[in-house]
């Protein structure tokens, strides 16, 4: 049974799969000082919760947070006796290496996303996801990831502005019923909202212009079907994307002889 784990730079979702389907995903936030002891704690009182009797003999990771990996990889030999995967590692083989300027770190989750992406969609695509950055992943016919966009994510951008003027709330995303607001949060809500709207639309549409020829655009990220209400920014929508990637990538090794 797989333990696929997705840690990001604000939560950290672990998901067990049975090779057709996941039975189970939980999600925490990330802290780096946590050990190798906590997380199985938490895990196993979270399976056995829920009822999941199942036995864990691989277990592959992909991390923004470098220093996360440790203890992963801790858990992973201690209680399941098992060394992980680690997508961004050299012994972790991808289905298409990505095509950056030589000596570009690309990011796990950005690997992770372009893999998931192409198994379900194939090639000549733009993945956005709504994370702590918001991030355009641009990926080829033959499924390797050759560049992208990074923003601020919303959520941060939100927190940057409730910090950096002091008389400014915080507020939540959500769509307002109109784009001139009559107060304090309602101009922030349409400011931030219809902002990346745009953001949105424009990054996609110079993408497709640059590469010459339109392109499927895959959302993934918690705030994706909050602005798809707006207006048709997306072709589909993945919720499972980053999870999803990372058992293409684990099969692909395996078959590849290195998992």
């Amino acid at each position: 049974m797989l333990l696929a784990i997705d840690c990001g730079n604000t939560n950290t979702v672990f998901s067990v799969w049975d090779g057709t389907r996941f039975l189970a995903t939980w999600r925490t936030s990330t802290e780096w000082q946590r050990t190798a002891d906590q997380y199985f704690v938490w895990l196993a009182t979270l399976m056995q919760h829920g009822g999941l009797d199942v036995e864990i003999d691989e277990v592959i990771v992909s991390s923004t947070v470098p220093r996360v990996v440790f203890n992963l990889r801790v858990m992973a030999d201690r209680y399941y006796n098992t060394r992980p995967l680690v997508v961004g590692r050299p012994d972790c083989l991808l289905p298409a290496p990505p095509r950056v300027d030589e000596g570009t770190s690309v990011g796990p989750d950005r690997l992770v996303n372009s893999a998931g992406a192409f198994d379900r969609h194939g090639g000549d695509l733009i993945v956005v996801d709504f994370g702590t950055a918001t991030t355009f992943d641009v990926v080829d016919v033959d499924g390797a990831y050759v560049g992208g966009v990074i923003a601020p994510g919303v959520n941060l951008s939100l927190e940057a502005l409730h910090n950096a003027a002091a008389a400014l709330p915080h507020v939540d995303i959500t769509r307002p019923q109109r784009v001139v607001g009559t107060n304090t949060v309602a101009c922030m809500q349409s400011g931030v909202f219809w902002g990346y709207v745009g953001l949105v639309r424009e990054i996609c549409a110079r993408i497709q212009g640059e590469r010459g020829h339109g392109m499927k655009v895959v959302a993934t990220g918690g705030l994706a079907p909050l602005f798809q209400q707006a207006e048709r920014l997306f072709d589909v929508f993945e919720d499972d994307l980053t999870m999803h990637g990372l058992t293409v990538i684990h099969k692909y090794n395996k078959e590849n002889g290195t998992s």
